[in-house]
């Protein structure tokens, strides 16, 4: 009997359905999903959309991806940029079919952009990417920064005990059980110097990323001195980060004062102490793998809504310490963070793939708990329930602590990362092998899924397909599915692991064009200029290379209300070519609409000239393009007629030479 086809989606119509007008932006780049759960599937396309609104274009220097999707005052100046959720905002992106995002992104990080405000792990996802990508002259391209960018954490290494050290704000997680407790109890935003599970295995995971690109460079020196390094690590978090008593890794203090000792360990299991799974830094013994049944117990790190960042009888679990008038902080003694949701599942995972020693955890587990952080994204109940990640969450409840403007839409964590690795099984790979293994529970399982089916997913050149049907039903077909390029590859007609030959093709090569009307410091050209709604941070909201459509977010520039015809303008500053704009309108079917009809115009010769007046009125949370022959000019305008006598938002302009 001849295989039945591999199903097919209309991509188009997904679009269209998950993203409404702003759809072009993900029809040919995102890989499309559909599964049994609806929920996850909710959650996968939002994910994406998070993605999307966080890509800030900085014109010349290419598109970043930020943690918050508006302005913070810790961010690095004029950017946005922050290098603590580095390693989640490039495998989340190494998925897309368009490889300028994160290759724009590597590239701003590795040329001045990573200023180690936090510690990260981004040589390992950059080597991430290139198993996806297969891509080596981007993977070898900033091999040099890399190793210089590894050596200046020097400043954080004990070379008497062969560990890194941080003060736990710097690990991006304040309020921890070492800076708590180094400071008696009574505060611990700042302090508390220790030897982290966390810092440790970032830098085991950055020095192995080093030696294997060394060795692809041919520069087995590096190579060698590289591997070394992560071998030492290793053995010493092995000898010195783990417990016996706690049967956990856990953090021992550097700092030395009236509460706590240098070198004695802290007093209480955390989720970092799952860390170094994530790397695979932790040998397949039962030993260690007993630590996992601290995460399944509600006395300790599982709680019922989500995983506890520390264990429940820690003696100032979930007190608030810190507060911004009446709303709560930032803290991680207790709350909920997707931040570490995200690590200690993808340490499970690998777990759950390669480890043969899994303690108590199981698939079941897994699926059940990636569930629970799946509900983490819904805010509100039944039909009023909308899709709003924020950056913390009591865990009792399920509730958003934080509750601040910036936490909207919080980009800190990963997501699509964990379906593709984990619940679809793709475990990518630097040689010419395709390894696919579901990481699902049997049929009889309560957290079993049904049926999956995945496509458009980019692995060394190739697009391939999976599809799981667990009786036949859903796809015609029982089984697991491979296709390459539309071909089926393999297939089995149970869950488990398929490992298919596959020689890698060259990639698309990555196109950019450059939007000359981004404003990234405040003041300086490009300027811009409004019939209405005149204050500064509103004009340079328009410009500032930033697009999304959130309602709980405003950004752009907002218009008076009124029938009276609008404009906004920018003035470069000097001459440059136009020939093409992108034009970004919210609506919320309230205050905002769409202008009902646009023209643009460019300055020149001394006057305003019509270069564009489409008859079509343009997108309403989309973004609308118009191009005409490339002219010289210094400005550019846009002209806006109001619908209904709606105010208007211009969530963002940009305009190129063509």
């Amino acid at each position: 009997m001849a295989p039945a086809p591999s199903p097919k989606f209309d991509a188009a119509a997904i679009a269209k359905a998950r993203f409404g007008n702003d759809a072009a932006w993900y029809e040919q780049r995102i890989p499309f999903f559909e599964s049994a759960d609806p929920k996850i599937d909710a959650v996968y396309y939002y994910r994406w959309g998070l993605f999307r609104a966080h890509q800030r274009d900085l014109g010349a220097q290419g598109y970043v991806t930020t943690e918050f999707a508006d302005d913070v005052d810790w961010q690095r100046e004029p950017y946005a940029s922050l290098n603590d959720a580095s390693g989640f905002h490039i495998a989340e992106g190494r998925w897309l079919n368009d490889r300028r995002f994160t290759d724009d992104y590597v590239n701003f990080m590795y040329e001045g952009g990573n200023d180690r405000h936090f510690t990260d792990h981004m040589a390992d996802s950059v080597w991430g990417r290139y198993l996806v990508d297969g891509d080596r002259a981007a993977v070898l391209a900033h091999l040099k920064t890399m190793r210089h960018i590894y050596r200046l954490w020097d400043e954080k290494f004990d070379f008497t005990k062969g560990l890194y050290f941080v003060e736990p704000l710097l690990d991006a997680t304040e309020y921890t059980v070492s800076s708590i407790d180094a400071s008696g109890g009574k505060d611990g935003f700042r302090g508390g110097d220790s030897f982290r599970p966390s810092v440790n295995s970032y830098m085991f995971a950055n020095a192995r990323a080093l030696s294997r690109m060394a060795e692809m460079a041919g520069d087995t020196a590096m190579a060698k001195e590289y591997a070394d390094r992560a071998q030492a690590l290793r053995t010493r978090v092995l000898a010195d980060l783990w417990s016996p008593k706690l049967g956990h890794f856990v953090d021992r203090y550097q700092v030395d004062n009236e509460h706590v000792k240098y070198w004695d360990q802290i007093r209480n299991r955390e989720l970092v102490g799952y860390l170094p799974w994530m790397f695979d830094l932790v040998p397949d013994d039962a030993k260690y793998a007993q630590a996992w049944a601290h995460l399944l117990d509600p006395a300790s790190l599982g709680g019922k809504a989500g995983m506890r960042t520390v264990e429940q009888n820690y003696e100032y679990y979930m007190r608030q310490y810190r507060y911004l008038g009446t709303a709560p902080e930032c803290q991680w003694n207790g709350p909920i963070w997707p931040y570490q949701t995200t690590q200690v599942l993808t340490g499970m995972a690998n777990l759950l793939d390669h480890y043969d020693e899994h303690g108590p955890v199981t698939r079941s587990d897994y699926m059940r708990l990636l569930r629970q952080y799946t509900q983490m994204h819904y805010q509100g109940e039944g039909r009023s329930a909308r899709l709003d990640l924020e950056e913390d969450y009591h865990p009792e409840t399920g509730k958003p602590i934080v509750g601040l403007d910036r936490s909207h839409h919080y980009f800190h964590s990963g997501y699509l990362d964990l379906v593709l690795t984990g619940l679809v099984g793709i475990r990518p790979r630097a040689d010419d092998v395709l390894e696919v293994n579901p990481l699902l529970p049997a049929a009889n399982d309560a957290q079993a899924l049904g049926w999956f089916h995945i496509e458009r997913v980019p692995y060394h050149g190739h697009e391939v397909s999976v599809t799981w049907d667990a009786d036949g039903r859903r796809y015609g077909r029982k089984g697991l599915t491979i296709a390459v390029d539309g071909a089926e590859v393999a297939h089995r007609g149970d869950l488990g692991r398929i490992e298919v030959p596959l020689a890698r093709k060259a990639n698309a090569p990555v196109l950019r064009e450059t939007n000359l009307a981004v404003q990234l410091v405040r003041g300086n050209f490009p300027k811009a200029s409004a019939s209405s709604g005149t204050e500064a941070e509103k004009l340079h909201d328009g410009i500032d290379g930033r697009a999304w459509f959130y309602p709980e977010l405003p950004n752009g520039w907002d218009s008076a209300a009124g029938a009276s015809e609008q404009w906004y303008a920018v003035d470069f500053g000097k001459s440059v070519t136009l020939g093409a704009t992108e034009l970004a309108f919210f609506a919320d079917g309230g205050k905002f609409a769409a202008p009902r009809k646009v023209r643009v115009e460019a300055w020149r010769d001394g006057r305003w000239q019509v270069v564009a007046a489409p008859s079509a009125a343009p997108l309403a949370n989309g973004v609308t393009r118009l191009s005409w022959t490339p002219v010289p000019a210094e400005r550019i305008r846009v002209a806006m007629t109001p619908a209904g006598g709606k105010a208007i938002r211009l969530a963002e302009l940009k305009a190129f030479a063509r």
